[in-house]
């Protein structure tokens, strides 16, 4: 009798489980994973008209695991902030370099493919990654799943997102051109690999002839955060910045700027104060509410 009673029990946990299962099957077209031939979504239609004809530029919001590093714990990202996010890479990146260079430029050197993850990486020495640039062809972006917590914040806007951006860009142009010589001389005996988020690194980097506390670890790092900190600082908080170094490191600091600024210049005929003036353009347009962040509307 007991044997029959456990054998129907299992029956009824078998129907159960059965129901269940199919009552929560995925709506692959809406699927932020990539399983099979997913369904076509009104983002992903946008993201061809603005992203891959006119720049063969794929931007990847749904999880795929061959394009995450494994040595990280990420989620994919939600909807709703890549559709946002899309939209800020286009207008403040994309289209920045457009109108400043060419649509040439942009097509020539610009990532084919920007990969968004839900989550930051986190690293052991509580550091985590905001982005990184890979082979001069992809650029990873994380932490998407936090940007409504900044996307009214201009100043944390660009210190997680756009600085990113910008500086993860940075490096791929690197890969074209070399870092000149005599950027890594200036302040070359104060490079300090992993140990630039620690203490007192981590907090006199200014007054050691550096724009931020990272770009005391390599000359590389150097010149893609003196690229991407300037541009997405306007004049007075650029000058605020160097305020804060003694006038021996705010020289040093100013002496990098110049290499930069010479290096885009001749290797890509970019004037770095024409490039701030039109990001800080449009980001402005962007806080005023003139950028519709969520629309995907293909024209």
């Amino acid at each position: 009798m007991k044997k029959h009673i456990y054998n129907l029990f299992l029956l009824i946990l078998s129907v159960l489980f059965t129901t269940a299962c199919s009552s929560d099957e995925p709506d692959y077209g809406r699927s932020v994973i990539t399983i099979g031939n997913t369904e076509k979504t009104e983002f992903d239609k946008w993201l061809e008209a603005n992203f891959v004809n006119p720049y063969n530029i794929d931007f990847k919001y749904r999880y795929e695991d061959i394009e995450s590093d494994f040595d990280y714990y990420v989620v994919p990202a939600e909807y709703k902030k890549a559709v946002k996010l899309a939209h800020l890479v286009k207008y403040l990146c994309v289209e920045t370099y457009n109108e400043v260079a060419s649509v040439d430029f942009t097509c020539e050197y610009f990532p084919k493919m920007f990969f968004t993850i839900g989550e930051w990486e986190y690293k052991n020495n509580g550091t985590f990654i905001l982005g990184t640039a890979e082979g001069g062809r992809k650029i990873l972006l994380s932490g998407t799943n936090d940007l409504d917590k900044y996307i009214n914040n201009q100043q944390s806007l660009n210190h997680f997102y756009l600085k990113t951006i910008h500086h993860e860009f940075t490096h791929i142009l690197n890969q074209t051109k070399s870092i000149p010589t005599e950027f890594q001389l200036v302040t070359g005996n104060g490079y300090v690999a992993d140990s630039w988020s620690e203490k007192p690194y981590n907090t006199i980097y200014l007054s050691r002839g550096f724009i931020s506390d990272y770009a005391q670890h390599s000359y590389q790092e150097d010149f893609a955060e003196m690229m991407s900190i300037y541009v997405i600082n306007d004049a007075d908080s650029w000058e605020a910045l160097l305020a804060e170094a003694t006038d021996e490191s705010a020289a040093l600091i100013r002496q990098k700027l110049d290499i930069v600024k010479n290096y885009m210049i001749t290797s890509f005929g970019i004037d770095m104060d024409d490039l701030r003036k039109v990001l800080q353009r449009r980001q402005n347009e962007v806080f005023a509410g003139k950028v519709d962040l969520e629309d995907l509307t293909v024209k």
